[in-house]
């Protein structure tokens, strides 16, 4: 079993977990080395619920901050073991996993091994299954078997964010449009009815579509409404009977989840509208008075989150979320994927400063 050195620097820390491959459903080997390295800290109570690990302080501090990340990537493509870059005079890390979000991680394992003494009690959180169906993550789960493992007055999720803080995240729902036609053969195509044909009305809807910019506690989000999939289609000679267009709708944090369901289908009036997966957004959560330490601290303008992310976890539970962490978010899942060395020094500054501040 590979091991972790926690008193490496964060930028080696990060090299060594992103060369053991953690794609969704084959995080163990990676959870494995990092509840060996944190059940060695003495400072720290650790749990394990299957590749998710929490690890806590109990110093009786007034308040309790959760810091979290997660350990699973999307699939390799050629992108492992990591390497070092230069570009335009900047050096990185490049490799799977060093943007979403295995940079942000090191950072985490850094200073949960060298923070016993920290100005507030903190929880440190390392899930599975980030990057797939949110039924199968690591959090969806802990939240129904351990819930008081989130209790905290502020969360960080160490989500890549470029090194500056990104408030709330927006709303996230999938539905698919259908039409439905009547079979027959294409060389009689005028005894059927043409379901890809009845699509049409579906596609001119979206590209005429105009998204709302809105403001949400001094921070705007940017919606979207778009096309993602389209299918149909029997055979060759045949006239379809079924289309189906896969749409996506990202809505500001403003919009309930009940609200961004109503607009889908006012938007396809007149269409079979199916609601496939929704999951609300989060506020900013910036006027909690630990969220506005934080960003004086760590010198900080706030922006918006335009991707959902597992804040809207937290603030669904009632604890102020953000997401801060190394690495440009264009460049999450991109096989260029690579992350400045300067930044994870940044972020691993910008969270010692602020969590050991007298």
């Amino acid at each position: 079993m590979p091991r972790l050195d926690l008193t490496a620097s964060s930028v080696d820390l990060t090299r060594t977990i992103c060369d053991i491959p953690s794609v969704s459903g084959e995080e163990t080997v990676l959870a494995d080395a990092i509840f060996e390295a944190v059940s060695a800290l003495g400072h720290l109570e650790v749990f394990r619920d299957g590749d998710t690990i929490v690890a806590r302080t109990h110093l009786g501090r007034a308040q309790r901050v959760v810091i979290a990340g997660h350990i699973d990537t999307v699939p390799i493509n050629a992108n492992v073991p990591t390497r070092d870059v230069e570009e335009d005079g900047t050096a990185y890390l490049w490799g799977r996993g060093t943007v979403d979000m295995k940079a942000g991680v090191a950072v985490q394992l850094k200073l949960a091994a060298e923070l016993a003494a920290p100005r507030v009690d903190l929880t440190w959180m390392w899930y599975d299954h980030e990057e797939v169906d949110a039924d199968l993550n690591g959090l969806t789960r802990l939240a129904r078997t351990r819930p008081d493992l989130f209790a905290g007055d502020f969360a960080i999720l160490g989500e890549p964010s470029n090194g500056q803080v990104e408030g709330g995240c927006n709303g996230n729902l999938r539905a698919l449009v259908r039409t439905q036609g009547v079979r027959s053969h294409s060389a009689r195509a005028w005894i059927g009815e043409n379901a890809i044909h009845k699509a049409a009305p579906v596609l001119t809807r979206l590209a005429e579509y105009r998204p709302r910019e809105v403001e949400v506690e001094g921070l705007v989000y940017r919606e979207g409404l778009n096309a993602v999939r389209i299918s149909g289609g029997v055979a060759g000679n045949v006239i379809p009977d079924l289309c189906e267009v896969e749409v996506n709708y990202r809505f500001a944090p403003s919009r309930s989840g009940a609200e961004a369901e109503q607009h889908v289908r006012d938007v396809f009036a007149g269409f079979d509208v199916e609601i496939t997966d929704l999951a609300v957004g989060a506020r900013p959560g910036l006027d909690a008075p630990l969220a506005q330490e934080f960003v004086a601290a760590v010198g900080a303008e706030p922006r918006p989150k335009y991707g959902w992310t597992d804040v809207a976890r937290f603030s669904a539970m009632g604890v102020p979320a953000v997401n801060y962490g190394p690495g440009d978010p264009h460049l999450a899942h991109h096989d260029q994927e690579r992350v400045p060395l300067a930044q994870i020094e940044d972020v691993e500054r910008g969270l010692r400063a602020w969590l050991t501040a007298p």
